[in-house]
């Protein structure tokens, strides 16, 4: 590189990957949205614009005469039909050669991306859907969408080298074709809206491949700027290119200091800055975002002011020498090499020192934001800190408590847990550590500390454990620092789930109401009065899988939420999830609560084995149960479903790794915990009668329910219908079972004589009972729940 007569080598690749150019990605995105909106409007309200085109052909069009819109179309057709070669004339002024293939291929791409049909690739078709109107051949050319699609493409590749002013008009010009096509014309305004969106799409991905002006470095700039202070630059070393950080270059340089370092922030840094901002902003809570930057010049220029005011009490290890904006929408900032040793080089003596730089940092109202290792030095036995780019002046108390969470991880992650910890504690008191190892946690850690710490997530468990023990607290409530938490997310997600299950429901409510005239509610009644027998059948099943560990009155209170994580689940899989969660809350551990949730399933399911096999003898042969068994092709293809899993799980490593460390340990307590209930009669009694109460609850619920529509059916023979229809909801891919529940019961009634009319409200009033009302029920108990800190 030749600046000003002396030739300046350059080490490194100034060169952006394609992943890293945020503004041209950004702006594909956008184009690609924008081509949805266009197709997904003109599909929808087709109708619409079909009228549109007829009211314009009748009304708009009709207050000019056929001449006079020949004129307008005149002017404005020789206008846009010198719109590609103004902009060719611009390029070869402005020789980018380089630019022209990019012109051309964008104009060739669009044009041809309209032309393809069902047939093949379609020419222009010269005529106009009214014959005696804009029949000269310039507006039947610009009625093609095809023309707009190309000088779209051709202006969107061009316009990053291009002039500001030209640029505008240009645009101006082009978009322009839409109202003046509403005017004058009887072409559908969707088509020409659908050409701009393919054009500035196909112009938008060739702008990421070719790159725009923006990606060329300003380095002349950056050299002669820093020799107006006095640091003639002899040589520049590429440190790190750029990325979602800035372009950083070490400056060989003649003049009070040998070498600086210089940080280039490009038009892509100013996007990808302003997306995290906006990231932030709408994830996380207004206290834990710090102000929103309104450009690049604003967040470099703090980052300057924060270096200088902590320099101003002797905590920074740099000092800024030119902050300025350069050619092009660049940023500079040039500053000092940090003086010191970084602590990663350094041993655990040094601990002291770093906190009370940190604590004297707080007392000069600036949190850092960022404290990586990297940026933390030791020079003449003090602490000095860098890269401030995430700090904060008047800083909040919640912003000093997450640099005191990710100084825990990086010292712990550097000099073990127990001096780290034991230093902070030293340093800043019991009270201040306990309060910010509550945000010791994934939401908490900043990007930085995620990419400079290896193992990250150990330093940050190991850094919390050792709070714990080192202060005596048993547990450390975890700081909620986003506007949503993991469980509000969940519970967002099964209210949505549960809206769509009752769907079908809700509109059979009418129908459903009438027929409930003519039942009798003492039955009705009955029936939810049998159904409260399986939550205390569950609750005490699994109270003795888990060996009475856990309240019993509280498990019947979750019972009642689990209604709900298991009916807006498939398989029932959100109530499993919430059996094993509650017992770990309880006390139980991990591998200890997914047995016993695991054991009360297994005798669940052998119970409810035992009791088909007992009532299906009780009822004889005479009812028809041939609904219930499936084909042989169903049963083969199950079968051959079956095999396929296992020889999955047996041929792939990594599955057979799973089932060997994860599954196997689990199948084999269970085993031992059946083993130890033979052996304990009162305990394996308790389970027993706690899974037979749920099959015969739901059994006794429906029998009460067919009761209050006039009857007809044996309880043997309802219980019969009950487990059955039970293993469909299992099995059923909705959740709920719903649809499939409701099937199988109301065609298990008929095959013992009900008629339809008496078994299809029978079913509802038994889901009714059962399920939609424990339901609702359960939405607000598992609120209380987490309230209280229970799941």
């Amino acid at each position: 590189m030749r600046v000003d007569g002396r030739d300046i080598p350059v080490t490194g690749s100034l060169l952006q990957p394609l992943i890293r150019r945020t503004s041209d990605i950004v702006r594909v995105v956008l184009a690609t949205l924008w081509v949805g909106v266009v197709v997904a409007a003109s599909v929808i309200t087709r109708p619409e614009w079909l009228a549109l085109e007829r009211w314009v052909s009748s009304n708009i069009v009709g207050f000019l005469n056929p001449d006079l819109s020949n004129l307008v179309y005149l002017v404005y057709g020789m206008a846009i039909l010198a719109l590609p070669f103004a902009i060719l004339i611009e390029l070869i002024i402005g020789r980018q050669w380089k630019l022209l293939a990019g012109y051309a291929a964008a104009g060739l791409v669009a044009g041809l991306l309209l032309s393809i049909t069902g047939t093949g690739l379609s020419a222009p078709r010269w005529h106009l859907q009214v014959s005696d109107r804009l029949d000269t051949f310039l507006s039947q050319f610009l009625d093609d969408p095809r023309w707009i699609a190309m000088l779209a493409a051709v202006l969107t590749v061009s316009s990053p080298w291009l002039p500001t002013r030209p640029r505008r008009w240009l645009w101006f010009l082009l978009l322009a074709f839409a109202p003046i096509h509403l005017v004058v014309s009887t072409v559908v305004p969707a088509r020409a809206m659908f050409g701009l969106a393919v054009g500035w799409l196909v112009g938008a991905v060739i702008v990421l491949v070719v790159g725009t002006p923006a990606l060329e470095v300003p380095l002349e700039a950056a050299a002669r700027v820093l020799a107006k202070r006095g640091h003639t630059v002899t040589a520049f070393t590429v440190v790190h290119p750029a990325g979602q950080g800035p372009l950083v270059l070490a400056a060989a340089v003649e003049g009070p200091e040998r070498e600086l370092i210089v940080e280039m922030y490009g038009k892509n840094q100013r996007s990808f800055g302003a997306l995290r901002q906006l990231w932030r902003w709408l994830t996380f809570r207004t206290s834990e975002s710090a102000a929103l930057h309104g450009s690049m010049h604003r967040a470099v220029e703090h980052r300057a002011l924060m270096s200088i005011a902590a320099g101003d009490l002797d905590l920074s290890s740099v000092t800024p020498v030119a902050v300025t904006a350069l050619d092009r929408g660049w940023m500079l900032y040039s500053h000092t090499v940090p003086r010191g040793t970084p602590i990663a080089e350094l041993s655990g003596d040094v601990l002291a020192s770093v906190w009370n730089s940190l604590l004297a940092l707080h007392r000069g109202q600036i949190s850092h934001g960022s404290l990586q290792p990297a940026e933390i030095r030791i020079d003449n036995d003090s602490a000095l800190f860098s890269g401030f780019a995430n700090a904060e002046f008047g800083a909040s108390e919640k912003q000093r408590q997450s640099d005191v969470a990710q100084l825990l991880v990086s010292t712990t992650a550097i000099f073990g847990r127990e001096p780290a910890v034991r230093a902070a504690i030293d340093t800043l008191g019991e009270h201040e550590v306990v309060t910010a190892a509550s945000r010791l946690t994934k939401s908490a850690m900043p990007s930085g500390i995620k990419k400079s710490v290896p193992d990250w997530k150990e330093a940050m468990s190991s850094a919390r454990d050792e709070v714990r023990k080192q202060t005596g607290h048993d547990k450390i409530e975890a700081e909620q620092i986003t506007r949503f938490s993991r469980n509000q997310i969940i519970q967002l997600a099964l209210l949505i789930a549960l809206v769509y299950v009752a769907y079908p429901f809700i509109s059979a409510v009418p129908t459903f109401f009438t027929q409930l005239t003519t039942a009798n509610w003492w039955w009705a009644l009955l029936g939810l009065a049998t159904s409260t027998l399986t939550y205390l059948g569950a609750a005490g099943a699994l109270w003795a899988c888990a060996s009475r560990l856990v309240s019993f009155r509280n498990l019947v209170i979750m019972q009642i939420a689990n209604t709900f994580a298991a009916t807006t689940t498939p398989a029932r899989v959100g109530g499993l999830a919430l059996s094993v969660r509650f017992l770990q809350k309880g006390g139980l551990g991990a591998v200890r609560a997914t047995a016993a949730v695991a054991l009360q399933q297994a005798v669940q399911v052998i119970t409810h084995i035992s009791l088909l096999t007992v009532f299906s003898i009780a009822a004889g042969t005479s009812a028809n149960l041939s609904h219930f068994v499936p084909s042989a092709t169903v049963l083969y293809l199950i079968a051959g479903v079956a095999i396929g899993i296992a020889g999955t799980f047996a041929f792939v490593p990594k599955l057979r790794h799973w089932l060997n460390t994860s599954a196997r340990p689990q199948v084999i307590e269970v085993l031992d915990e059946l083993a130890a209930l033979a052996r304990d009669p009162k305990r394996f009694s308790v389970i027993i009668l706690g899974s037979a109460a749920i099959t015969l609850g739901q059994a006794g619920a429906l029998w009460a329910s067919v009761e209050a529509f006039g009857g007809g059916a044996s309880f043997v023979a309802v219980t019969i219908v009950t487990m059955i229809g039970g293993t469909l909801a299992s099995a059923a891919p909705t959740p709920g079972g719903v649809g499939a529940v409701e099937a199988a019961l109301i065609v298990g009634l008929q095959a013992f004589g009900l008629p339809a009319s008496i078994a299809v409200p029978s079913v509802l009033l038994y889901r009714v009972l059962t399920c939609w009302l424990p339901v609702f029920c359960g939405w607000p108990t598992m609120r209380w729940l987490a309230a209280k800190d229970m799941i």
